[in-house]
């Protein structure tokens, strides 16, 4: 009697479908019905309305920013938690996962008060004339916050699982530090780091609490489009504020998509190389 591999493969599919469809497709079809509800002229006028625009600039070039400077710093602190052992290692790495556990409202509060002119880091600042809160860099710093374990834990398990022989193999052949690290290390752990990116960048596309009381919110220069979905809903406005919704859903799945294609693209050359 030929016996399945999974066993209660089944029952086990039937209970993934059936979660995927109750919680991802069905509030993402009923956003998208709900969008189609409108016109084409109609949903135009909407999205491309100068606010939305705004709205979209100041999310987009937000988020691009708190990715890239994510991007270096999350490499960084992986490394340094996978190839170093000091005092406190531990409560560091714990750290990381902070963003997960805390309310995002309770970051945004903590965040605004750190960075406001009296605040502990914010007095600091402006005695350089940086301000920070209630303006687009403290947007980015409230995405960076909320976005950077997506790219720390991606990358942490690929740098543990690095085979040591290779860089041995490297550095007997007379490869520099850098070197190996470009040619090395840096190919086996591109995959990660798109995936990372990928995530941190719609992880910030879609932030509300950490950022809302930080932002100061105000129409074409703070306003994240998150809040303008968020206002056309108090106001009731629900075609409005799928059809906004919408293009934030499009430019995710769109960044995954990018980032799935170059992912591929990497491991085809690394298994090459």
């Amino acid at each position: 009697m030929r016996r399945n591999v999974l066993p209660g493969l089944r029952l086990s599919l039937g209970v993934t479908l059936l979660y995927v469809s109750l919680i991802v497709v069905l509030p993402l079809a009923a956003l998208v019905f709900k969008a189609a509800s409108l016109g084409p002229a109609d949903y135009w006028q909407i999205v491309s309305s100068s606010r939305a625009l705004a709205s979209y600039r100041v999310t987009v070039l937000a988020a691009l920013a708190a990715t890239f400077f994510n991007l270096f710093l999350g490499l960084a602190l992986a490394w340094t938690l996978v190839r170093y052992r000091f005092p406190g290692r531990r409560i560091v790495d714990a750290m990381v996962d902070l963003p997960f556990a805390l309310p995002t409202a309770v970051a945004g509060i903590s965040l605004t008060a750190l960075f406001t002119t009296n605040g502990l880091f914010g007095s600091i600042l402006s005695d350089f004339g940086i301000k920070v809160a209630y303006t687009p860099l403290g947007i980015m710093i409230a995405m960076c916050f909320t976005s950077l374990p997506f790219i720390v834990r991606t990358v942490q398990p690929v740098l543990e699982d690095l085979d040591p022989s290779l860089e041995e193999a490297a550095q007997s052949l007379g490869g520099s530090d850098w070197a190996i690290f470009r040619k090395v290390i840096l190919p086996l752990l591109t995959p990660a780091l798109l995936a990372g990116v990928s995530l941190s960048f719609a992880r910030c596309l879609g932030e509300f609490g950490a950022i809302i009381f930080i932002a100061g919110n105000q129409p074409m220069s703070t306003e994240i489009t998150a809040l303008l979905i968020f206002i056309r809903l108090e106001e009731y406005d629900y075609q409005a504020a799928a059809a906004i919704a919408s293009v934030l859903l499009f430019t995710a799945f769109l960044m995954l998509g990018i980032t799935n294609w170059l992912q591929a693209r990497a491991l085809r050359y690394t298994l090459r190389t």
